[in-house]
């Protein structure tokens, strides 16, 4: 037999298949899973890491407060703002933030219409980052209004002032976008807890864990009508989701491309913004994945295979980012605008040109690694990436936001932007805030989905069975027959 009949022979079929790394690892069962996953929640006593980092979160959220006390007393006169740059850190944190929480929406509604298995271990925990992500967010609009306790104004509610939005201001898009985004999030996100809170609810042995686990379970029995019901609802929350992936990031897109800002007015914004999204969401998500993993031994739930595929993700929307980075460059000289090639070369070689090239190289050039297997296999080089790719995505709004407003049309309104410590103060205490938010997460909910683990579980179980029965059967078959040449 030749070789190119051996390759497609189904022994060679069965060895390619049984190399390739499996999604669940450690000969894990239904039971082995089920306990190592709520042992997280339930019988494991407080790590010490867990206490340090929450109560270093807890200080940086008490900065946050400082800030934003001291904000609200004085006004927004703190920050570095002034006439040119009236946006500063607050749109760039926003954008950033809102960008960071596009990974879970897409990995947990997305890939699961695409029936991806990989995304079972991480889904989770994205989801959560995808919440704390736009809480972190949805601050910025609000503190960056001059009024923030008249927020309320931005909603169309009955009032005798008739004092209605202003529906051409992108802060108005921005509102409903984002409330969108964080409402739907927020249930697809509760829906797919509930199995799960019902098995802690069975597992627990104090009573406040099983009276509080068993009111959010709301009632669980699993029973297949239960079942029935929460596919139906589940899928079709996946589907409702999928548009805002696209919708809430091109809409902050918008909120340039509308203006007549040379370096913003551009139709590429929302396709560019939205892929900048989902690169940055995916590198936070292996920032989280990899601690996670080591601090509680779920080398074996989230496997190579996971951060293996992650790191593709990266590596094709980093493309996209730099392919987006390229046409700016061109249109730029394309189009025979001065003021956009001005804009274009004042971000290369300006005041702020320093901030540019280290974007190029944390979001261009550095994840260029990621074609490497050897690099996508090496657990500290992906960590170290990941943290690079969220650096680089926050200069890249830094960039798009600080240097087309401080050299606009008028030379004689041109002026720089210096953040002071209460813009640096902000971001710093909203890092603590998300990261104090996802340790409560961590001790309180599963990190991973527990039924949906067990459901993948019995399926690998269930292929390895047919596997070895077809193997068998094969084995019979080329004894008898001629000797095959692999």
């Amino acid at each position: 037999m030749s070789t190119e009949e051996t390759s497609t022979s189904p022994r060679a079929s069965l060895l390619r298949a049984s190399s390739s790394p499996p999604v669940v690892g450690g000969g894990q069962t239904i039971g082995s899973v089920s306990d190592k996953i709520s042992s997280i929640v339930l019988t494991r006593g407080t790590p010490i890491w867990w206490v340090i980092g929450l109560v270093i979160s807890f200080a940086l959220v008490m900065l946050f407060l400082y800030a934003v006390t001291t904000l609200f007393v004085r006004g927004i006169g703190v920050w570095g703002v002034n006439i040119p740059v009236g946006w500063g850190f607050a749109i760039v944190n926003f954008v950033w933030w809102i960008g960071i929480g596009h990974a879970g929406t897409l990995i947990s509604a997305v890939l699961l219409l695409l029936r991806q298995e990989w995304r079972t271990s991480i889904n989770r925990f994205a989801e959560a980052m995808t919440l704390f992500a736009v809480a972190c967010a949805g601050l910025y609009p609000i503190l960056h209004l001059g009024r923030p306790w008249l927020f309320y104004w931005l909603f169309p509610y009955p009032n005798t002032f008739n004092l209605w939005p202003q529906w051409r201001s992108p802060l108005i898009w921005d509102v409903f976008a984002v409330s969108t985004y964080a409402t739907v999030s927020l249930i697809f996100w509760y829906v797919g807890l509930v199995p799960d809170l019902a098995t802690l609810r069975d597992q627990a042995t104090g009573r406040f864990q099983r009276y509080t686990y068993g009111i959010f379970a709301m009632g669980w029995r699993n029973a297949a009508s239960h079942w029935q019901r929460y596919q139906t609802a589940y899928f079709l929350l996946a589907a409702l989701a999928t548009p805002l992936v696209i919708s809430v990031h091109s809409i902050v897109g918008l909120d340039f491309a509308a203006s007549i800002v040379p370096g913003w007015h551009s139709t590429i914004f929302p396709p560019y913004f939205v892929a900048g999204a989902v690169f940055s969401g995916f590198a936070m998500v292996m920032t989280l994945a990899i601690p996670l993993r080591a601090a509680f031994g779920l080398q074996d739930l989230i496997t190579m295979t996971h951060l293996n595929n992650m790191a593709k993700v990266i590596l094709a929307t980093g493309l996209i980012v730099a392919y987006g980075y390229f046409t700016e460059f061109f249109m730029a000289w394309y189009s025979g605008n001065e003021y956009e090639a001005f804009v274009t070369l004042n971000r290369a070689l300006g005041p702020y040109s320093w901030t540019f090239w280290l974007m190029i190289v944390c979001n261009v050039f550095i994840p260029q690694l990621f074609w490497s297997r050897r690099v996508r296999r090496n657990i500290p080089a992906l960590f170290f990436i990941s943290l690079i790719v969220n650096v680089g995505m926050w200069f890249e709004r830094f960039v798009i936001v600080v240097t087309s407003l401080s050299a606009d049309y008028i030379p004689a309104a041109w002026g720089l932007y210096y953040p002071t410590f209460f813009d640096i103060a902000t971001y710093i205490g909203t890092i603590g805030l998300f990261f104090a938010l996802m340790f409560l997460f961590i001790r309180v909910l599963p990190v991973i989905s527990i039924f949906e683990m067990r459901e993948l579980v019995a399926e690998t179980e269930h292929e390895e069975e047919g596997h070895s029965e077809e193997s068998g059967e094969q084995a019979l078959e080329l004894g008898h027959g001629d000797a095959v040449v692999l």
